[in-house]
């Protein structure tokens, strides 16, 4: 099976799955090339509220190709951070679905998504200091806002696995799942998330990445959504709310 990226919707949840099963799920240069378009075809999608990322079979990403480092120049790198870039600014949820490995380019898709639920034997490394490689600044400060200062080092320092239970204590994952039971739980969750109101999730996605311009467009886009008076009527009627912001 060549490498690709694979995509479907179904009840307002878009899935990603990496697929490159030969190399454990392994981006090579067309998929990272592929994924901004991925992205941006589906925020595009009134049908989409969330979109979940993970890898076919039991592996969610062991990084880069590396052999597609021997070629001259930093092109890989490039697409890299681009890939990321584009999903870190996807204008709805993101969750990243982990079993197995999720390692360098991988653990850097993790990173980018807004939350990462993972299956209890879950692996993750940043591996950059194993082949002589930067870590580009972008990927190492969302790293480093993500699990803090020292386990960034820890992990870029030594490019060492660390186990599920300790991403899980360092904050690079949200969840942990038994063996089984992560399929479940995200689909549950997902579901949950696209039941709510996008307006709400979506300015909350940009003031907590950081976005210090947006009160007001925010605060239009509020005025004139329909959420607010919706949720309140919902609220107030003990009935699920039908919110249409993003419609």
């Amino acid at each position: 099976m060549e490498p690709q990226l694979r995509d479907s919707v179904t009840d307002g949840i878009a899935t990603v799955v990496i697929s490159n099963p030969a190399k454990r799920n392994a981006m090579s240069a067309g998929m990272w090339r592929a994924l901004p378009a991925v992205l941006e075809r589906l925020a595009a999608d009134p049908a989409v509220r969330v979109l979940v990322l993970t890898g076919e079979g039991d592996t969610f990403c062991a990084g880069a190709d590396i052999s597609a480092l021997r070629e001259p120049g930093d092109e890989q790198q490039t697409l890299a951070v681009r890939a990321e870039e584009a999903l870190a600014a996807f204008p709805k949820p993101t969750v990243a679905a982990v079993r197995g490995f999720c390692v360098g380019g991988g653990s850097q898709l993790a990173a980018a998504c807004d939350l990462r639920f993972a299956e209890e034997g879950a692996r993750f490394g940043i591996t950059p200091s194993k082949l002589g490689i930067v870590y580009p600044s972008s990927s190492t400060r969302r790293l480093t806002a993500l699990v803090g200062p020292s386990t960034a080092k820890y992990l870029l320092f030594s490019g060492e696995l660390m186990d599920a239970e300790r991403a899980l204590r360092t904050g690079f994952v949200d969840e942990l799942h038994p063996a089984g039971a992560l399929d479940k739980r995200v689909a549950e969750f997902a579901r949950l998330l696209a039941s709510r109101s996008l307006l709400t999730q979506a300015a909350a996605k940009e003031f907590a990445d950081g976005r210090l311009d947006r009160d007001a467009h925010w605060a239009e886009q509020a005025r004139g959504s329909g959420d607010t008076a919706e949720g309140v009527a919902a609220f107030l009627e003990r009935r699920a709310p039908r919110f249409t912001y993003g419609l």
